[in-house]
């Protein structure tokens, strides 16, 4: 083998020459430099990165989500150790795979692939632009499906939706920073977006229903309530009557 045809770490590789000549993610970053320069450390150098991550390809990808990730989640523990999870997604970063295969990690289903679209959210938040994370994370605002979350706190339960919301809300997840999107209601009022329509319905519809139903319990409270004290009134009348009538009985020789 010649020394032009050496194969170089994947890692080595990415962040040395890919990181400053490869073309930039979708959202205008470079993929080298999404992730914390003290969190990439820690990935290429974990055990299960150098094992499992090595000359990966796309659809190895799949293989070793549903073979090693069990919990979502960035570092954990005291020597903050990078999760599986952390791992395949800076793999990702370097793979940079098509809209065309995301669409297929993220339209997997079942119970052995939901961590497969929770990574695949992860990334493409990374790296979308927002109207395209937009449309392409909030129908998973409805799947209910468990996940696993660990930390510096321990482990804990959480969802699909969830894990989404956070990608969609905060600022910071699985130990990484997440470039700062606009919010979803500018983009409407730029009208790059639809209204969203909440699963549950519209908003100002439920609200309205809630409203109307207040005011129907009260009316109903309000007739109950007057129909008590009628009730009230005719035996305080009859007790008064009978009371009357023993009354005179009791004068009467």
């Amino acid at each position: 083998m010649s020394r032009g045809d050496t194969v170089q770490a994947d890692a080595r590789r990415f962040l040395d020459e890919r990181g400053s000549t490869a073309a930039l993610a979708p959202n205008g970053l470079n993929p080298a430099t999404i992730m914390e320069k003290a969190v990439k450390d820690r990935i290429v150098e974990s055990y299960f990165y150098k094992e499992q991550c090595f000359a990966l390809n796309e659809a190895d990808i799949i293989d070793r989500t549903v073979e090693h990730v069990s919990f979502i989640g960035g570092t954990h523990g005291n020597s903050q150790k990078p999760s599986p999870f952390l791992c395949l997604a800076f793999k990702l970063l370097e793979l940079a795979p098509s809209d065309e295969i995301l669409q297929e990690y993220l339209s997997y289903g079942g119970e052995h692939f939901k961590y497969l679209r929770a990574l695949a959210c992860f990334y493409y938040r990374l790296t979308r632009k927002a109207v395209d994370v937009y449309q392409t994370l909030e129908p998973f605002l409805e799947d209910r499906r468990k996940l696993r979350r660990k930390g510096r706190n321990g482990t804990s339960l959480t969802y699909v939706d969830d894990f989404v919301d956070d990608l969609l809300t905060k600022e910071r997840v699985c130990a990484t920073s997440l470039w700062k999107m606009p919010k979803r209601d500018v983009l409407e009022d730029l009208e790059e977006l639809e209204p969203r329509v909440s699963a549950l319905g519209d908003l100002e519809e439920l609200l309205e229903e809630d409203d109307d139903a207040g005011d129907e319990d009260g009316e109903q409270q309000n007739g109950d309530g007057e129909e008590a004290e009628a009730e009230v009134g005719d035996e305080m009348e009859v007790d008064g009557g009978e009371q009357t009538l023993s009354r005179s009985r009791s004068r009467s020789p």
